[in-house]
C-alpha cells in the first residue's frame, strides 16, 4: 500500500489514506455484444468509487459518430473524437470498443458464441446481426484487437457464459485491484466454427 495524502479529522487529528499501488486508475471491460459489459459494470456501481462510464451512451448523447451505418442499423463511431470527449478519464470504461483507448487494464468479456446469439436475438437483435457478433466472437476479433493495442500483459478474459452478473462484477473488481494475473487466450470458442 502506499500512502495518498493525509486528512484532517473534525477533532484536529491527521489521518493517512491509502491506495493501492495496483489498483488499475483506467480500466477498460469489453467485448463483443452481448457479452454482459453494461450488466457487469452496472453490478460494480455501489461496490466502487471509480466513475463508470458507458462509452456508447456518450458516443450517442455527444454525436461521438461519423455517419449511420443504415444496413447494420449502428452508428460508425469516431475514435478521434472518442479519445478527445474522454481526454484524462479516469474510472472504468465499458463498450465493445473500449479497448480503443489508453487503459492501464482491459477485461475482455467472453460468452460461448450459441449463447450469445441466443442473448443477442432475445433482446431484439436480427438473426443476421446476431450470427455476425456470434462468429466475431468464436474468431476472438474483440481479444485481439485488444491485445494488439494493449499487449497481452494488460488483458483478462473473463467467461461469462453460466455466471451471474454479480459474479463477473467480482472478477472484474479484482483485475481493478491487482488480484488478477493477465490471462489473454484461455477462451476458446472455435468449435462454433466448425460445428
Amino acid at each position: 500500500m502506499m500512502t495518498d495524502d493525509a486528512t484532517t479529522t473534525d477533532d484536529g487529528t491527521t489521518s493517512e489514506s491509502t491506495v493501492s499501488d495496483d489498483v488499475a486508475q483506467k480500466l477498460v471491460v469489453t467485448g463483443t455484444p452481448g457479452t454482459g459489459k453494461t450488466t457487469a459494470t452496472e453490478q460494480l456501481a455501489g461496490d466502487t468509487d471509480a466513475e463508470i462510464i458507458h462509452l456508447n451512451d456518450a458516443i450517442r448523447e455527444f454525436g461521438l459518430y461519423s455517419e449511420r451505418d443504415a444496413e447494420r442499423d449502428s452508428l460508425v463511431t469516431d475514435l478521434d473524437a472518442v479519445r478527445e470527449h474522454l481526454g484524462e478519464w479516469r474510472g472504468i470504461l465499458e463498450s465493445h470498443l473500449a479497448h480503443h483507448v489508453d487503459a492501464d487494464r482491459v477485461v475482455v468479456l467472453r460468452c460461448e458464441p450459441s449463447e450469445l446469439e441466443t442473448r443477442l436475438r432475445d433482446r431484439g437483435d436480427t438473426a443476421a446481426k446476431a450470427r455476425e457478433n456470434a462468429e466475431s466472437e468464436a474468431l476472438d476479433v474483440v481479444l485481439s484487437e485488444a491485445v494488439d493495442q494493449h499487449g497481452a500483459e494488460a488483458v483478462y478474459e473473463i467467461d461469462t457464459t453460466d455466471r451471474e452478473p454479480s459474479e463477473v462484477a467480482v472478477e472484474i473488481a479484482a483485475v481493478r485491484n491487482g488480484d488478477r494475473e493477465p490471462d489473454a487466450g484461455g477462451v476458446d470458442f472455435t468449435g462454433y466454427l466448425v460445428g
